[in-house]
C-alpha cells in the first residue's frame, strides 16, 4: 500500500500499476470523452445558460486535477513490497483496535494513503492522529493519540495483518 515520508510515497507494485493505469485512462480516453462533451455542448449555442457545457467543463477540471495529483504521486513513488505479516502496525496493514481496552468497542481499518480508500473498509492515513498513534506498535500494545478536542485517547492493538484488498 503506501507509506509517505520526506515527499516519497512507498507503493506496492500492484498499487503503482493501478494508479498508473488510472493516469493513462484519464490522460487518454477520458480526456478525449470530456473534450467531445464540451464541443457538443458548445454547438448548442449560448454558453451562459448551457448546463451541459458547464457540467462538462467542471468534469474536465476535476479530471485535470486528478491527472496532476497522480503524476506527482507517481513521480515521487518508490515501489516496494507489501508489509510483512509480523504483527507490527505499518502502512498497508488492516488494523483492529479496542478503545480504552474494551473488547466490545472495536474498530478495524486500513492504515494507508487515501488513494486506497475502499468501500469495504475504513481508511486512516498514517499521518492522521490515530494513524500516528498506532504506527509502529505491536499486537497487544497500547497506543495513544490526540483527539480533536485536545484530549488523549488510548487504544489497544488487537490485530495487524497485511491488507488483502
Amino acid at each position: 500500500m503506501t507509506q509517505t515520508s520526506d515527499n516519497v510515497t512507498w507503493l506496492t507494485q500492484e498499487a503503482y500499476d493501478q494508479l498508473k493505469a488510472e493516469l493513462e485512462y484519464l490522460s487518454g480516453p477520458a480526456r478525449t470523452e470530456v473534450t467531445a462533451k464540451i464541443a457538443a455542448a458548445r454547438e448548442e449555442g449560448d454558453l451562459r445558460e448551457n448546463g451541459g457545457y458547464h457540467a462538462a467543463k467542471e468534469e474536465q477540471g476535476k479530471q485535470e486535477l486528478r491527472v496532476r495529483q497522480l503524476t506527482q504521486l507517481l513521480q515521487q513513488a518508490k515501489v516496494g513490497e507489501a508489509p510483512a505479516d509480523d504483527g507490527i502496525v505499518e502502512p498497508g496493514m488492516t488494523v483492529t483496535i479496542a478503545f480504552d481496552g474494551d473488547p466490545d468497542d472495536t474498530l478495524t481499518f486500513l492504515l494507508a494513503s487515501r488513494e486506497y480508500a475502499s468501500a469495504d473498509i475504513e481508511t486512516y492515513s498514517p499521518q492522521s492522529p490515530l494513524g500516528t498513534g498506532v504506527n509502529g506498535k505491536k499486537v497487544g500494545d497500547d497506543a495513544e493519540y490526540e483527539l480533536p478536542n485536545g484530549r488523549t485517547a488510548t487504544v489497544k492493538i488487537l490485530a495487524a495483518k497485511p491488507y488483502q484488498g
